[in-house]
């Protein structure tokens, strides 16, 4: 069975596609587009498609629209209840809900050859929940919880999945939402709402949670499931920042405050949940399961043994969860899904392409996570493109910038290169055998979707990853699943004793990540980044720029020569620096004699 995903009407617009209950692809539209998040959560935006990711899932699995047997829509318009009956302030609401009634036209419009008949309507937080359920690894008896700030006419669903079923067990209707609630407090801070969600989740740890009492009154849980979240009169409690100014005590302690309340909340939904099921195994999707400080108190102090949660846990990933819902539905079992990077590669041949085409000079080293290591051991940063792009707001070993952990400074470096604020703390990835050692908390943790404590003894040797509360978000790195970042993370240890590497993700504020390489030499281009390791080359800012910057992690790795690639290549200032070949015995796939024109394009 064949079935295509989608997700549209809000925001993260996505497409996946499942293949006799197997994940082949999923990427988010944004990835496609270069507009983070795809779009804004507006009515007039719900007509927008995920058209390019939609086209690229089917060309990967060699499908023509005519071949899908189901589309999934990840909202059902016929159980949504008007804005205004919900108790919310949309008076545009109804054309979002015209539009989702004719998703099937406008997909047909979209792909030509789908029939239109072919397109189901899935109810938002069935596929929120689809998506965690089913594609955990072990999960064939979980219980579920979505946490989000609305669907059709709820912002949560508690359920219960028994090998191909999943159960409904309850859901708060709106206008309570915890989602909601903190999309208010993000405005109120003078960030982006819908969007800058984990801004405030970093700038809590900055506070002190002395206004939790009063924020109670408004949002507690209710002792059967559910919840009240609703209401909270935000500016009587802290005047608003304006988004260009600076951020005081009083607005972190707000943030800290709210962020209690939430974990406290969503403590009790998580127990109210055991109670019913008995599980062993949590699974989390929503927008409200990225917040890793919450997860992790779940993680501690729930009493689920253990607690997966969906890395696409946003909209993007009802997309994924629309199509594993109708696969199961169908008869057919869903297969776990293989990891995160389900979205976009590009073979050696194609990269080495679209580095002749930039006109740089780059070189192939012996051993690309050698020479990283390297330029990561003398300080340098690090724009890391390694196989397919990740599913979800994560960076996770394969569109990163990396740096070392020992220099407290290289958090306010790369704070400055991504253009963000100084108060967003920066991740360690590590590999899962040594994350024991230095990290506590939920482990493994693959995902970056908790946070740990970091061990006291650690805390001075990786400065640059502790958050000003002593704990990091990590990612543990399986060897299994991803040698050559293990293999990075092994050379560098091997040059500086810290089993640690600093990664972000690959791209500057208000941008989204890097998917394809030309995303990757515009942002290599605009920033002071030392190296770009795209596949198995290097890309040096000192050679691009001819900035007579004293080179100290060499030109060869560590394992020999490299084989250097330039030609005709025009410095910054214009003169000409005369002209390279590709050295004897280059890989064949590989264009040879690649010349160079100047900077990136």
């Amino acid at each position: 069975m064949r079935v295509l995903g989608i997700n549209a009407l809000f925001h993260d617009p996505a497409a996946a596609l499942v293949v006799d209950g197997v994940t082949v692809a999923a990427a988010e539209e944004e990835r496609f587009s270069r507009r983070k998040h795809g779009k804004r959560p507006v009515p007039f935006s719900a007509w927008e498609l995920p058209e390019q990711s939609a086209r690229w899932c089917l060309e990967q699995a060699g499908l023509r629209p005519a071949d899908l047997d189901l589309v999934t829509y990840s909202y059902d318009p016929e159980i949504a209840c008007p804005a205004e009956t919900l108790g919310l302030d949309d008076p545009w609401d109804s054309l979002r809900q015209a539009y989702a009634r004719h998703a099937p036209g406008f997909l047909a419009t979209a792909l030509p050859g789908l029939d239109p008949g072919a397109v189901r309507f899935v109810p938002h937080h069935m596929a929120h929940a689809a998506s965690a359920a089913y594609a955990a690894e072990g999960a064939e008896t979980s219980s579920v919880l979505v946490l989000d700030g609305r669907g059709e006419r709820a912002s949560h669903l508690a359920a219960s999945r028994q090998g191909d079923r999943l159960e409904p067990l309850r859901a708060q209707l709106l206008p309570e939402s915890l989602g909601l609630v903190y999309e208010e407090l993000t405005e109120h801070l003078g960030f982006l709402r819908s969007s800058d969600e984990f801004k405030v989740m970093a700038l809590a740890s900055h506070g002190s949670p002395r206004m939790a009492a009063e924020i109670r009154r408004y949002v507690h849980p209710t002792g059967d499931g559910g919840f009240r979240a609703h209401g909270v009169p935000w500016a009587e409690l802290c005047p608003p920042r304006a988004a260009d100014a600076p951020w005081t005590a009083r607005h972190a302690d707000l943030a800290a405050s709210a962020q209690l309340v939430l974990e406290e909340t969503l403590l009790d939904l998580v127990r109210w949940l055991h109670g019913r099921t008995h599980d062993e195994l949590l699974t989390l999707a929503g927008g409200v399961a990225l917040n890793c400080v919450a997860n992790s108190r779940v993680a501690r102090e729930g009493p689920f043994s253990r607690v997966w949660v969906q890395p696409a846990a946003g909209d993007a990933g009802t997309a994924l969860g629309g199509a594993l819902l109708a696969t199961a539905e169908a008869g057919e079992q869903p297969v776990p899904m293989p990891g995160a990077a389900l979205g976009r590669g590009w073979s050696d041949a194609e990269i080495a392409g679209r580095l002749k085409t930039a006109a740089i000079p780059f070189e192939r080293p012996p051993d690309i996570a050698a020479t990283v290591a390297e330029t990561l051991a003398a300080n340098g940063i690090v724009a890391w493109f390694q196989g397919r792009s990740e599913y979800g707001p994560r960076a996770l070993g394969h569109r990163s910038l990396l740096a070392h952990p020992g220099h407290a400074g290289n958090l306010e470096r790369l704070n400055d290169i991504k253009g963000r604020e100084q108060f967003r703390p920066v991740a360690p990835m590590v590999l899962t055998e040594r994350s024991a050692d230095i990290f506590d908390g939920p482990l493994p943790s693959p995902y970056m979707l908790f946070v740990h404590d970091v061990a006291p003894a650690w805390r001075e040797r990786i400065p640059a990853v502790v958050h000003v509360d002593g704990t990091a978000r990590i990612q543990t790195v399986d060897r299994r699943h991803e040698p050559l970042v293990a293999r990075m993370l092994e050379e560098f240890e091997r040059r500086t004793g810290l089993p640690v590497v600093v990664n972000t993700s690959l791209n500057t504020a208000g941008r989204p990540m890097v998917d394809d390489p030309r995303d990757a030499l515009e942002c290599f281009g605009s920033t002071p980044v030392d190296l770009l390791a795209i596949g198995p080359f290097a890309v040096r800012r000192s050679a691009l720029f001819h900035t007579g910057a004293d080179d100290s992690t060499g030109a060869t790795g560590a394992n020999g020569a490299s084989t250097v690639y330039g030609g005709d290549h025009m410095g910054v200032d214009g003169s000409d620096r005369g002209a390279g070949e590709s050295a004897p015995g280059a890989d064949a796939d590989v264009p040879q004699n690649i010349g160079g024109g100047g900077c990136v394009r």
